[in-house]
């Protein structure tokens, strides 16, 4: 991880050093997911198809996976996972239950009633990312909030070859139909439909940069459809003083670098040795990670950032706007209120991210490359949206009419007028 001295920079030069790596290659990644659409709204199935083969390295012959895989996958795991699963779902349908919205209604003056209603999303794709690390919990994140919202069609697709543990939680959540396929090429079919796939109003998933950008172009055609938020690479910044434990630090930083070579990870403190203290400790972990070869790589556009005292690791963070960030300080929470930008927070030192990604209820799936500073965490109101309804009395239309009839004509809308006017005539001549 590359060593940074906050003071020392300049405005510029702090811009550059929180960075996402993604972002030196944003141009081309656009290309290559623009062609991908063409490609899939021109040829439809055989594209998905084709793709599938040529990125995935797998061969299919229908995008939906077969019934008879529900059922098998019953056998293929254990008993000790299934009840794990079953835990990390009840602890996020319990938070997300709590997300239900209440009745608003409000009468603003006499006679005059104004209420906001909801409504779920009717149809919605779920978009879950396979390949080395097929996330089966992302199925639970998405599902769950989902079915709770009352969606009345859910689909969920993955890349080939999919994870018994995937279609496992599909099963949980009550999904019957998943569709082989993945990246930008899901994303397109999702949002524009194809002749096997429906096409769905909403896109909800994570994904690598080149799911993110389709997810983002989908999003802007007219006849695409909605997405959750730009939520691309992983990332994580951890705030640190010098009381903090250098293995969790070293090991949280770990647990972002292992999603992908081009995840981010940034370690924060106002103590130097402390950097010296999680790089000694990131070497001796990573001699003890299967995917240390990735993680390596993605550390190598990570940064270590000595700052002056903890109000500047609060600036610095909030400059960066991280998907996760971990704070393990002598007094963590006593810095949440400064906090303006994060996707989740995890305070204290035994509240590592890894627990929000799997079972303590949070949902995992958040903004990332900044958008943190505009977007929130996915929770229950992005599978429905809201309606407001009026009602007006006769008093309280006679009340309000003038009023209105008076700002309608400021504004040289005529018939605005109008539709007031007529009706105080009318009640006036009775």
């Amino acid at each position: 991880m590359e060593k940074i001295i906050w003071k020392s920079l300049d405005i510029a030069a702090q811009k550059d050093a929180l960075k996402r790596p993604v972002q030196a290659v944003a141009g081309k990644v656009e290309a290559a997911v623009s062609a991908i659409r063409e490609d899939v709204r021109q040829n439809g199935d055989q594209a998905v198809i084709a793709l599938t083969e040529k990125f995935d390295r797998v061969s299919i012959d229908s995008l939906i996976l077969p019934e008879s895989e529900f059922e098998r996958v019953e056998n293929r795991l254990s008993d000790e996972f299934k009840a794990a699963i079953k835990r990390a779902y009840d602890n996020i349908t319990k938070f997300h239950e709590a997300q239900k919205p209440g009745t608003i209604e409000v009468e603003t003056e006499k006679g005059v009633l104004c209420e906001v209603l909801t409504r779920p999303i009717e149809s919605v794709g779920l978009y879950i990312p396979g390949g080395t690390a097929p996330l089966f919990s992302t199925v639970l994140m998405l599902a769950v909030p989902a079915k709770i919202a009352g969606c009345q069609e859910i689909v969920l697709a993955s890349p080939p070859q999919l994870a018994d543990e995937i279609i496992y939680a599909a099963k949980l959540c009550g999904i019957t139909t998943i569709y082989q396929m993945g990246g930008a090429q899901a994303i397109f079919a999702l949002g524009l439909g194809t002749e096997t796939v429906k096409k769905v109003d909403k896109i909800f998933g994570p994904g690598n940069s080149f799911v993110t950008e389709a997810k983002r172009q989908v999003s802007q055609m007219t006849d695409g459809a909605a997405i959750d938020m730009p939520a691309g690479p992983s990332e994580v910044l951890v705030i640190a003083d010098k009381d903090a434990n250098p293995d969790f630090v070293s090991a949280d930083l770990l647990s972002q670098a292992e999603h992908g070579e081009d995840s981010q990870v940034i370690l924060v403190t106002d103590c130097e040795s402390m950097i010296d203290r999680v790089e000694a400790s990131i070497e001796a972990q990573l001699q003890l990670l299967g995917r240390a070869e990735t993680a390596r790589v993605a550390l190598s556009h990570s940064r270590s950032i000595l700052v002056e005292d903890m109000a500047e690791a609060v600036t610095v963070s909030n400059l960066y706007a991280p998907e996760h960030l971990i704070i393990q300080t002598e007094s963590p929470r006593s810095l949440l209120d400064d906090i303006a930008h994060a996707g989740s927070v995890f305070l204290g030192a035994f509240s590592p991210e890894s627990m929000g990604d799997y079972a303590s209820g949070t949902n995992h799936v958040l903004p990332t490359y900044g958008y943190a500073k505009t977007y929130s965490s996915l929770g229950l109101a992005d599978f429905s949206k809201r309606m407001t309804v009026q009602t007006l009395s006769q008093e309280g239309f006679l009340n309000l009419g003038p009023t209105v009839s008076l700002l309608a004509e400021r504004e040289l809308l005529d018939a605005h007028k109008l539709a007031v006017e007529v009706r105080l005539a009318t009640i006036n001549n009775k």
